[in-house]
């Protein structure tokens, strides 16, 4: 049966990207309102699908520890789970991403469209620069920023080292920084045709306040991350998480 949903679910996922990033062609030259609602649609309406023919939904829980104002969430990466989903929670955030990302036909264009900001991880120290005077763009104008510390997809339990981008974002910009916990890759690993049923935690954790210096900062981050993710791991793995959650992200969502 998972199988079957699975495959069911992986159907309906790349024919309904298809055609939005189809649709989404002439949108972009209209207006950025436009393409924003239709990729918000394209958010709302794949984690419905997934919550409807998978079985997997979504319980967020410390949406309090997100201030009000500028901020950077730190988030861990486990799979595309997370990428489409804080969309749905801060409807204009940018995200950090890897320049080989921007190659991808049509997808690479619409992400330059829609503001994200982009790194080359080999490019030094002038490509740190340019990442923080676009991050500080974004900033300025009022939206979050996205950053995964971890510089891509780890398995769930698995603490990379982080990359100096987000010390960087951390030291330039002087805006709080929430570190945010998961457990997507339990259920919907990197790469994996299976997704399997139950309920994902995201958890916004305490921000860490502007004003540390970069080592105190990434030893900060990293502690609380690591002991979050791994409270969640196992919290995955109860048979407790294969049952709804008793709020769901669409609760939390209603009472935000």
């Amino acid at each position: 049966m998972i199988w079957l949903r699975s495959l069911v679910y992986n159907v309906f996922f790349f024919a309904w990207l298809t055609l939005v990033l189809i649709v989404l062609v002439p949108i972009t030259f209209l207006s950025h309102r436009y393409m924003r609602a239709i990729i918000l649609f394209w958010a709302r309406t794949n984690q419905a699908a997934l919550r409807a023919i998978a079985g997997l939904d979504c319980e967020v829980r410390g949406r309090e520890n997100v201030p009000d104002g500028p901020v950077v969430l730190a988030c861990m990466h486990q799979s595309f789970w997370e990428t489409a989903y804080l969309l749905t929670l801060f409807e204009n955030a940018a995200f950090v991403l890897k320049m080989e990302l921007l190659s991808i036909p049509l997808w690479g264009w619409y992400s330059r469209k829609w503001g994200n900001v982009s790194v080359d991880r080999g490019g030094g120290a002038g490509t740190l620069r340019k990442m923080l005077r676009e991050a500080r763009d974004r900033i300025e104008a009022g939206r979050p920023l996205v950053i995964f510390p971890e510089g891509t997809r780890a398995a769930p339990g698995e603490i990379r080292s982080f990359h100096v981008g987000v010390a960087a974002l951390y030291a330039g910009l002087a805006v709080p920084v929430v570190p945010v916990a998961l457990n997507s890759g339990a259920f919907w690993g990197r790469r994996a045709f299976l997704k399997y049923p139950g309920v994902i935690t995201l958890e916004f954790l305490p921000a860490i306040p502007a004003g540390l210096d970069k080592r105190t900062f990434l030893a900060e981050l990293q502690s609380r991350l690591e002991s979050a993710s791994e409270r969640i791991r196992q919290e995955a793995e109860t048979p407790a998480r294969a049952r709804p959650a008793a709020r769901t992200a669409a609760e939390d969502r209603d009472s935000a």
